[in-house]
């Protein structure tokens, strides 16, 4: 196939007043206040399901029914703080750095590999730091791995050198996205897998490389999946997580109770819910880690139909606000960060989502801003400063 046409003049470099913005009102104007006001309104609602699922769970808040609800907070507002200095940074400044930052990032995740890791939820993904807190550096691969691919990808496009980035420059940006890819595989953590793979892939097309490239993967991707099968490189856990999405009736008392309970919980809700702390699948605590993985439960039994179309209407403004960013850019660098965070975005809430209702496999990952964990947290919102820069940083005639 043809590549993709990128024209050169969309992004090199302006020789006009570009966003050197000193001026605290300038900033302040320029964030896109909608992208913002939705990001912290998940974190907060996020912070009442923690909260409402976990206030009963005396073997999880160490009797404190404010535990899990505080800690969230603070998380949303160490993620506030990280967005905010990712904000004042820039994202070009730290398209320097992200050598730095790409290697501090495998060292964390080899780090895992290490007496250092921690086996949390059957996934062997952590390192615990002490005082209750832990982190999982597979989140902040994701972040890194948009970085270098994008730094690789938009270079000479960026300069005027080249409409679109070649094969070479596209074989090494996908080397560089391989290797912390290989080792989170060898924790093994699947479902952080899954979403690097299509991040990869998003950016991939935003970058305008040949759509030779994108169908070759996907075609070694399902290659792959088949091999990773047959192979054994799975752990039991996961395979019998596949078997219950294949057949949910397979054994509803074991492998299938979390999802059969799920849907009980979101079924139960109605229109409008039973009431946020109400909820009786919630407050039996029949749905397994529901403060995480199944948090959207929560939301589905005590505000119903309509609280979980909320969460779902402020994820889709987060995504339209990025999709926005991402094409009034005015260099591929931008396209591409910003591009990377919507397919990470996207496809992690999509499969958040789809396994509490039973269409997608269980694959332990967070809702973005809602579901507890430090991590994921910081994560999700240093990307939301990623894209609160390329706002601001754009041209002032853009």
């Amino acid at each position: 196939m043809a590549a993709s046409n990128f024209s050169v003049a969309r992004y090199a470099p302006r020789r006009g007043p570009l966003a050197r913005l000193t001026a605290r009102d300038s900033i302040v104007r320029r964030l896109d206040w909608p992208l913002l006001f939705s990001a912290l309104a998940l974190s907060l609602i996020g912070s009442l399901l923690v909260w409402s699922a976990t206030r009963n769970r005396t073997t999880l808040n160490q009797g404190d029914p404010y535990y899990f609800f505080l800690r969230h907070l603070l998380n949303t507002g160490i993620g506030f703080t990280l967005m905010v200095g990712t904000i004042w940074l820039g994202h070009r400044t730290l398209r320097g750095a992200v050598p730095f930052l790409y290697g501090l990032s495998i060292l964390l995740v080899l780090a895992v590999l290490t007496p250092l890791g921690a086996t949390i939820n059957g996934a062997h993904a952590w390192i615990v730091i002490g005082g209750g807190f832990s982190l999982q550096p597979s989140e902040f691969c994701k972040i890194t791995i948009i970085l270098v691919m994008a730094m690789l990808l938009a270079t000479r496009v960026d300069a005027g050198d080249l409409a679109h980035p070649d094969h070479r420059t596209v074989v090494k940006a996908l080397c560089l996205a391989a290797a912390p890819m290989g080792i989170v595989m060898l924790m093994p953590d699947l479902g952080s897998v899954m979403v690097m793979v299509i991040i990869v892939l998003g950016v991939l097309l935003a970058s305008g490389a040949s759509n030779r490239w994108v169908l070759g993967l996907l075609g070694t991707g399902v290659v792959g999946a088949i091999a990773i099968w047959q192979l054994g490189v799975l752990d039991e856990y996961q395979i019998n997580r596949f078997a219950a999405f294949a057949n949910p009736d397979l054994d509803p008392a074991g492998v299938g109770y979390n999802t059969n309970q799920a849907r009980i919980a979101i079924g139960s809700g109605g229109l409008l819910g039973t009431g946020l702390f109400k909820g009786s699948q919630t407050t039996g605590q029949f749905v397994p880690e529901q403060q995480t993985d199944f948090v959207f439960t929560v939301a589905g039994e005590e505000l119903g139909f309509v609280g979980a179309g909320l969460i779902l209407f402020l994820l889709g403004v987060v995504l339209w606000r990025a999709c926005r960013i991402a094409r009034e850019t005015t260099e591929l660098y931008g396209t591409i960060v910003a591009a990377g965070i919507i397919a990470w975005f996207a496809f992690q809430a999509f499969e958040n989502i789809g396994m509490t209702l039973g269409i997608m496999p269980v694959a332990g990952l967070p809702l973005p801003f809602v579901s507890y964990g430090g991590s994921s947290m910081f994560a999700v919102w240093v990307a939301i400063g990623l894209l609160q820069s390329i706002r601001v940083q754009r041209p002032l005639s853009a």
